[in-house]
């Protein structure tokens, strides 16, 4: 039997609360404080997609959504809330998982190349200043008119060594290549090493296909990246990493049109990390792919602790909404909670800026898209329990999930074929052997030229010598022998 194409999130007082799964590709926001139960949220839709046969990719910031994989387990809250909602079909159960680490220690290595990364996204995650970023853009152009694959960061970083060393010939095309502005980027990329970013550049990189999948039973399987260290090391990189990722998706997936559910749906935790300090075309840039990736057949769903931490520009993009309790202990928390009331659509009979104090754990403000497109009115809602564990699966439980993962073994190792490292390395040792080369041929000349003036002047010195003998001889006869002897050894000594 066909899935309905719909998703329960909860009940209110006046009935169950359910998202139109051909709205799902319009995006959508949980946001509350800490310990509100935005987890559970992001637990509960991640389900509801997966059981419509839609993959989810998400990034497990606090490293507690593992519990997917393994089926809940009974508990009288639990019956409570799926009594109050009227849930007929609850069922615990686990589901289709497979796990992703940068750092490949709790799940599939997942890498990228520094050329697939782009000169926008790495001089963000560099902070470089705008001549920076002009020499980094020049670096990735030099590299495809050269024929020089940038896979890794020591590629980048022989192809900034080789720019400095032929500053001058590169000048006439690609403009002045400051030694200062070089020496500036190699710097950050010894930061971005010591937070082990090598990781993440290389090869082989992960397909963006490997994390559309659904199983044998057709539910879309749930792609969880674990980013507890990567957050608190590198906040920056997880944010860069991210951004790749959505812009990834919307150059490769085909537009799709008007379909009944979504092809791939991301969830984004800790959202506000994509928008601190991002520079402004690269704000844009990412406006622009939330406005149009919705036609490639993708939702979006940011995860953050208010609505205020998301950019207007990409806010306005978001359909659901879904508001987790926020605290209002100064005037400029009042301020924010003013601000997030002022985005729902209202509901007469709800106080909006009132109630989005006094909700308890696991209740959230919701409102979706009807089937025209447009925001319903806000409701009070009741958050359905997930059918799966609440919490993480233990170390030995996550390290057989990943052995049964259809990927195992084939991102494991490493492979560092030949690109612009070797390549320049090798026009090194070349021009090394011969400029060798020249100096010896340089140095025989020098000794054939000094061989011959020796070779002159030795026959000159003999021939004064065997014109002297001569005549000595002559004057002096038998007797001037000792002396021509003499006068002999004297000269040649």
């Amino acid at each position: 039997m066909e899935k309905n194409a719909e998703l329960l999130i909860g009940g209110s007082e006046n009935g169950q609360i359910i998202m139109n799964a051909a709205m799902a590709n319009r995006h959508g926001l949980i946001a509350g404080a800490t310990g509100t139960g935005k987890t559970v949220t992001l637990q509960i839709l991640a389900e509801g997609f997966s059981k419509l046969g839609v993959p989810v990719f998400m990034a497990d910031v606090k490293g507690d959504l593992s519990g997917l994989s393994k089926a809940g387990k009974p508990h009288p809250k639990i019956d409570e809330r799926v009594s109050s909602i009227k849930i007929d079909d609850y069922q615990a159960r686990q589901y289709p998982i497979v796990f992703w680490d940068l750092f490949g220690d709790l799940g599939h290595p997942f890498r990228t190349t520094i050329s697939e990364l782009g000169p926008l996204l790495l001089s963000t995650l560099l902070e470089l200043n705008d001549t920076q970023t002009g020499i980094l853009y020049s670096a990735f152009r030099i590299a495809d008119d050269n024929g020089l694959l940038l896979l890794d960061l020591k590629d980048l970083r022989s192809m900034l060594i080789w720019m400095g060393d032929n500053a001058k010939e590169l000048k006439s095309e690609y403009g002045n290549i400051s030694s200062a502005s070089i020496g500036a980027i190699q710097r950050r990329l010894l930061v971005l090493e010591e937070q082990q970013a090598e990781f993440f550049f290389g090869e082989p990189a992960a397909s963006i296909e490997d994390l559309m999948k659904t199983d044998f039973s057709g539910n879309g399987v749930i792609s969880i990246m674990d980013v507890t260290k990567l957050v608190s090391n590198s906040p920056r990189l997880y944010a860069t990493f991210l951004l790749w990722l959505l812009s990834e998706l919307f150059e490769e997936l085909p537009e799709v049109g008007d379909a009944d559910r979504p092809k791939l749906v991301f969830f984004f935790d800790e959202a506000h990390l994509l928008f601190d300090q991002a520079p402004k075309p690269l704000l844009d840039k990412v406006e622009q792919v939330v406005r149009l990736i919705r036609s490639k057949g993708v939702g979006v769903y940011f995860i953050s602790q208010s609505p205020l931490d998301i950019p207007d520009d990409v806010l306005g993009q978001l359909g659901l909404r879904v508001q987790h309790a926020l605290r209002a202990f100064t005037p400029k928390d009042r301020k924010a909670i003013k601000a997030v009331a002022n985005n729902f659509r209202p509901n007469p009979n709800l106080d909006t800026q009132q109630v989005i104090t006094e909700l308890g754990i696991g209740e959230a403000l919701v409102s979706t898209l009807d089937a025209k497109g447009s925001p319903t009115i806000v409701e009070r809602t009741l958050i359905r329990p997930p059918e799966s564990q609440m919490g993480p699966l233990t170390a030995d439980e996550r390290v057989q999930t990943i052995k049964r993962s259809p990927f195992n073994g084939k991102y494991d190792d490493a492979v560092d074929r030949e690109s612009a490292y070797e390549l320049l390395k090798l026009r090194a040792l070349k021009a090394e052997q011969e400029q060798r080369e020249a100096a010896e041929e340089e140095a025989k000349k020098k000794s054939s030229r000094t061989s011959s003036r020796t070779s002159s002047r030795d026959s000159w010195s003999d021939a004064m010598l065997k014109s002297a003998a001569r005549s000595v001889g002559t004057t002096l006869g038998r007797e001037g022998g000792k002396f021509l002897r003499g006068i002999l050894g004297s000269l040649l000594r």
